[in-house]
């Protein structure tokens, strides 16, 4: 067991939720650590419960009102018992590759295929804090956009309806940066490839509309700390980024391989990465109006890969406080994926 409670194993886990009304306990307790308070009246104390109803619901002693445990969270209204949602946002969370829907519904024994596509949606509706922060302000950022889709089918030369991705990740040097340097130079000359020496930080990725210099400064000030030492390639919309309050580390890479890889060595391996999960646990098959929540899920999974037992206790805690989407609204394509 981990030494803040959360549970390191399969058999952990099994230990710790062994049924609903252990789950309903847990669920209770992030909701309300300091005991139950009426969101009616505001009473603090020990509710009445029900023991026969199949939802849970509180009831407040002092004004007689009822509470759900799940209301206001991604289980509101659900039919699903409380030990699945807890399996699936488990399997989610700690299994490197994630869950497709069909893996997913057969791993949980659903009956619908439905069933299981929005569980995973209502769950990577919970993946992004609201209170994140900023990236950068103590490491360089890696800024940069890729292509993500298909290959295209008809629309002439030229035309192409793949979704463009901007991306931004901190490079991080590792603490034993110069033994590493030391134990590598003879095997290399000219220097030791930077790779060796640095690793990746944070993540942040967002769907673009379009590549116009109002979007990526948008999305350079919502996740980048003020101040932060940013590195791009040569296009012209980066130019803006030294007006923003940024120290900006431009280079016309020019196609050369080799200046990618010295220059932007992170932010393209993250894009080579994401592409290989999506072929291979989602077989290349995500619609562009879902694309921003799969790409907040690997955000999620990314930036807590060092200790993915606590993702499942982040993503239970922010589900408790987020409004989830409905199964028109996923189907509608009228829900918008909150943007990382």
């Amino acid at each position: 067991m981990d030494p803040r409670g959360f549970p390191t194993s399969l058999p952990e886990f099994q230990k710790v939720f062994p049924n609903d009304d252990a789950c309903e306990k847990y669920l209770e307790s992030i909701r309300w650590p300091d005991g139950f308070v009426c969101p009616k009246c505001g009473q603090q104390g020990d509710p009445y419960r029900f023991q026969t109803r199949a939802s849970v619901v509180l009831r407040c002693r002092a004004c007689r009102k009822n509470a759900s445990l799940t209301a206001g969270t991604v289980m509101q209204s659900t039919h699903t018992p409380l030990s699945t949602w807890f399996w699936g946002a488990y399997l989610m969370t700690t299994q490197t590759p994630g869950q497709s829907a069909i893996q997913f519904q057969r791993q949980l024994g659903l009956s619908r295929y439905e069933t299981a596509f929005q569980i995973l949606h209502k769950l990577r509706s919970g993946m992004v804090r609201p209170e994140r922060d900023s990236i950068g302000s103590e490491h360089p950022v890696e800024v940069d956009e890729v292509l993500i889709g298909g290959p295209n089918r008809g629309g002439g030369c030229g035309i192409h309806t793949k979704a463009l991705v901007i991306g931004a990740i901190e490079v991080r040097f590792r603490r034993d940066a110069e033994e590493r340097a030391a134990k590598h130079r003879k095997n290399h000359e000219g220097g030791v490839p930077l790779k060796k020496l640095v690793y990746a930080g944070r993540l942040r990725l967002r769907v673009l509309s379009t590549r116009s210099s109002e979007q990526i400064k948008g999305f350079v000030k919502d996740c980048i700390a003020p101040g932060a030492t940013i590195r791009t390639d040569g296009y012209q919309r980066y130019d803006q980024i030294p007006n923003l309050g940024y120290k900006h580390q431009p280079l016309v890479l020019g196609g050369d391989p080799e200046k990618a890889e010295a220059h932007l060595p992170m932010i393209h391996l993250i894009f080579s990465n994401i592409k290989t999960w999506i072929n291979g646990t989602h077989h290349g098959r995500i619609e562009q109006q879902h694309l921003q929540a799969y790409l907040n899920e690997y955000v999620f999974r990314f930036n807590r890969r060092f200790y993915p037992m606590t993702a499942f206790n982040s993503i239970l805690g922010l589900a408790a406080r987020s409004v989830p989407p409905t199964y028109r609204d996923l189907y509608s394509g009228e829900w918008k994926h909150p943007a990382g």
